[in-house]
């Protein structure tokens, strides 16, 4: 989701039209940039899926209760008049909206369910809450396909191809074709399939929220769809993901490490050697120091969120156990939450000796760790 949010915020300095800019030339961040209700509802709609995972009918409800949970916290994040009374209402009701906000705050629904017809049945309710209009359905829809897609290696031929055949949105319109007329609209007809358009033409993840702003329009939420695409078919830079952080508070914080633990629980469960299996002949007992992509995600995600504890090994002892694996596979099941993030911590700063994050891989500590945070944090 750090795509969505770093393209509200690059985007937020030019929204409207009286500050709208044409052209890519412009400062990524500056003392105007800031996260905005799309970061906001982003978060919301996170904590709604997980809460909800997989029961449709739980699922609506947590989303209504996350998004008027974080809308209560964020009053002023920039909200449009309807969706703002919808915030306050004690019983919230669709109400038939094409705007989009239901694109612009759907990008965890592409990372939670691993094909593409889930993707767009949980896209579609987590647009049906507020955007129950054919247009804000088909917004949400395109988008979390399109991050779906980018993220399972398609070209961007065949996301092209897939969303136009599916949707039928123009996207043979070029961006220099767009940009001297566009202007601020808000609805989903007239930002996405532009939003993905500027994803089409980019040439990595900063060039696609540069080529989203460019247009002008509501360029916060424009950057933030074409952002959550490009995170998936590209990847953010570590420098970016670092701004993204350091531009959220804590509350917001919370809520993305949550989505990594969650997102990352069924890797590490997978990726363990189980008890009994043998390994290959003429691999070395002492784990490798060889990171593959998820490893270092991970370490970064994990250092960036902020929930480190730099005192790990003095609340480790604090609880009567050792710093060792065996010692730390028995306390996972009933460690609390302090416990749980100093363990993990000890892995991390551990894997320069070759006897943190790889090890507790392969002896499915890790795993257990954040299968145990994910329920402690659920809470």
């Amino acid at each position: 989701m750090l795509g969505a949010i770093l393209g509200d915020i690059v985007g937020s300095p030019y929204e409207f039209d009286q500050n709208n800019i044409k052209t890519t030339d412009f400062p990524l961040f500056g003392r105007h940039s800031h996260f905005t209700d799309d970061t906001v509802m982003t978060l919301a709609v996170a904590e709604g899926l997980m809460n909800g995972y997989d029961d449709q009918k739980r699922t609506e409800e947590e989303l209504v209760t996350a998004m008027q949970k974080y809308g209560k916290l964020y009053p002023h994040a920039g909200y449009g008049a309807r969706f703002s009374g919808w915030l306050s209402d004690e019983t919230p009701r669709p109400y038939m909206s094409y705007g989009n906000g239901s694109a612009m705050r759907v990008s965890a629904v592409a990372w939670m369910f691993d094909n593409l017809e889930q993707v767009e049945r949980y896209a579609r309710i987590s647009a049906c809450v507020t955007h129950n209009h054919p247009e804000g359905i088909k917004g949400a829809e395109a988008t979390a396909a399109a991050v779906y897609l980018a993220r399972t290696g398609k070209s961007k031929v065949e996301i092209k191809q897939y969303v136009e055949k599916t949707y039928q949105y123009d996207l043979n319109r070029t961006l220099d074709e767009i940009r001297p007329n566009y202007h601020h609209v808000e609805s989903c007809q007239e930002t996405v399939p532009e939003a993905i358009i500027a994803f089409l033409e980019s040439s990595d993840f900063e060039d696609a929220l540069r080529k989203a702003v460019s247009l002008g329009g509501d360029s916060d939420t424009l950057a933030a769809i074409a952002g959550s695409i490009a995170e998936a078919f590209y990847g953010i830079p570590a420098v970016l993901k670092g701004k993204a952080w350091s531009m959220l508070d804590e509350t917001l914080k919370r809520v993305l490490w949550r989505w990594y633990v969650w997102y990352y629980t069924p890797y590490f469960e997978k990726h363990h050697k189980r008890p009994g299996e043998k390994q290959k002949k003429g691999t070395p007992q002492i784990p490798s120091p060889v990171f593959n992509e998820n490893l270092i995600e991970f370490e970064q995600i994990f250092n960036l969120s902020g929930i480190a504890d730099v005192n790990y090994l003095h609340t480790i002892e604090s609880y009567g156990i050792k710093a060792e694996h065996d010692s730390f596979a028995l306390a996972i099941p009933t460690a609390s939450k302090q416990l749980l993030n100093a363990m993990l911590t000890c892995y991390i700063r551990q894997e320069r000796f070759c006897d943190g994050l790889i090890a507790a891989v392969e002896n499915g500590n890790i795993g257990h760790i954040l299968a145990s945070l994910k329920e402690v944090q659920a809470k």
